[in-house]
């Protein structure tokens, strides 16, 4: 016998749809989360003119001066053409700048500019005021324990990679 509807989705006039089967799943329940989440980024990036992906490359490049684009394609889980375009966008802004390592002449070492490092300030302290915002009324044991259990799938299926 399925569970009580808990949750209703009411996105049309037509008719409600019964999600009570996925309610129970934790990878739904993330799934749904992240789309609310990635909404909101979304929009405190856009005055930066940023996306989520060219964001993530910003601080981790800004956060590990000298970073390899193959390091940092495995650290955003990315494709390294992929990675190409996303660092094609934020050099073409003068957000960044590759160097290559004079010991291999192949590697570039990603470095963040004057101008980048501002725009990382700025759309950093807007992406932490959307989340407060977001998350208002979830407190910090909550989110402690929610980061926790996220971090605990992410080092699973890393181990379980190998």
């Amino acid at each position: 016998m399925k569970p009580a509807p808990s949750d209703k989705t009411h996105k049309s006039a037509g008719p409600i749809v019964d999600e009570s089967t996925l309610q129970g799943f934790l990878g739904y329940q993330l799934k749904r989360a992240f789309n609310v989440m990635q909404a909101d980024l979304t929009q405190a990036l856009k005055p930066h003119g940023l996306r989520m992906l060219t964001y993530t490359a910003l601080i981790l490049i800004a956060d590990n001066p000298g970073l390899s684009q193959s390091q940092l394609a495995a650290a955003m889980d990315v494709e390294r053409p992929n990675l190409v375009v996303i660092l094609d966008a934020l050099e073409q802004r003068a957000l960044i700048l590759r160097e290559r390592v004079p010991s291999d002449r192949r590697t570039y070492a990603l470095k963040v500019t004057l101008k980048g490092r501002q725009l990382y300030e700025k759309a950093t302290a807007d992406v932490k005021t959307h989340e407060q915002a977001l998350l208002a009324g979830i407190d910090a044991a909550t989110r402690k324990t929610v980061v926790e259990a996220m971090l605990l799938i992410r080092h699973r299926a890393a181990k379980d990679s190998l």
